[in-house]
């Protein structure tokens, strides 16, 4: 099989149509698009995610843990709390890497205002780098909870394309890009910066945000299929109106990726009525939003009328 995600029919198919709800406290069976599943046990709502980490080098591996998952329950509407992260390293990895790992974790974990809150390491040789499993347990009051992308929203987009993406490939193979400026591959790797959407998670729901959507595996034209595909909506994007940052793409040009669907932690889409509300408030926060498309009754394509595909595996793992 190919790497990285199933493709949305298979998954569907061969894993989440199995499943259905069957307890009173869960809101329902999970589904195409959905990152979280909420919880009621009384007073607010519990929302957890989980998401492993599996193609970065381990020096990044603890931050993007805690980010890519407190955003998918950021994009939920909720409010981070806690994590439990599952630590596998290979048989060659070190006692000092998994300080490093554990000082990361902790470092990014106070930034987010989050705990670690426990989970499980091991050494084994089912992996050959080091891999984590992160779930993480937010909280959203009643009323929090987003209902969902409508026909005629706008779709705002944070920050920039690839950004995840960029970071890895500056860090991982940096080797291959010699011949980039110095400058340009530093500013590449110190994109771990933008890496979290919680803060404008915030700003998104004061704004009236109708859904949210974290970019992550398949990128900015994957996530705004998932973002409709939630409701059973379609979409409208304007290609030149995704911003890309002058690294992303040349580094990306390097390779032959394309910038628009390689993985993007830190970028946020956000389905509002409003998106000169939304983008001017974003702005005024200090983070760049711009409106990339709008919401349809169904459908899916760029604004020249080509077609825009579900999303397969990320760009990334096309250099594995």
């Amino acid at each position: 099989m190919k790497l990285g995600k199933l493709d949305n029919d298979t998954l569907k198919r061969r894993i989440l149509d199995k499943f259905q709800k069957t307890r009173s406290e869960s809101f329902g069976a999970p589904r195409i698009g959905m990152d979280c599943a909420m919880l009621d046990f009384g007073g607010d709502l519990i929302v957890t995610s989980c998401d492993p980490i599996t193609s970065a080098d381990w020096k990044h591996i603890g931050a993007l843990s805690v980010h890519v998952n407190c955003n998918d329950a950021a994009a939920g509407g909720a409010e981070p709390v806690g994590l439990l992260v599952t630590l596998l390293l290979p048989p060659d990895a070190t006692e000092e890497m998994i300080d490093r790992i554990a000082d990361d974790l902790q470092e990014a974990a106070i930034a987010a205002n989050v705990d670690v809150l426990g989970g499980h390491t091991e050494v084994t040789d089912a992996v050959t780098r080091v891999t984590t499993c992160t779930t993480v347990l937010a909280k959203a009051p009643h009323g929090a909870v987003l209902k969902g992308a409508v026909p005629g929203d706008a779709i705002v987009m944070t920050k920039w394309a690839g950004l995840e993406g960029t970071m890895l490939l500056a860090t991982d193979f940096r080797d291959r890009l010699s011949d980039l400026p110095d400058a340009l591959l530093s500013s590449a790797q110190s994109f771990s910066r933008f890496l979290s959407v919680v803060p404008e998670s915030r700003i998104a729901i004061a704004n009236g945000a109708h859904a949210m959507h974290d970019v992550t595996e398949g990128g900015v034209l994957g996530a705004v299929w998932e973002l409709a595909a939630q409701t059973h909506c379609g979409a409208i994007v304007v290609r030149d109106a995704i911003p890309v940052r002058e690294e992303t793409a040349r580094i990306t040009e390097r390779f032959g990726i394309d910038p628009l669907r390689l993985i993007a932690s830190g970028s946020m889409l956000i389905a509002c009525p409003d998106g000169t509300r939304m983008t001017g408030a974003l702005n005024q926060a200090g983070i760049p939003a711009v409106v990339i498309g709008r919401v349809t009754e169904n459908g899916f394509a760029f604004s020249n009328g080509t077609p825009l595909d579900p999303p397969g595996a990320d760009e990334l793992y096309r250099l594995f």
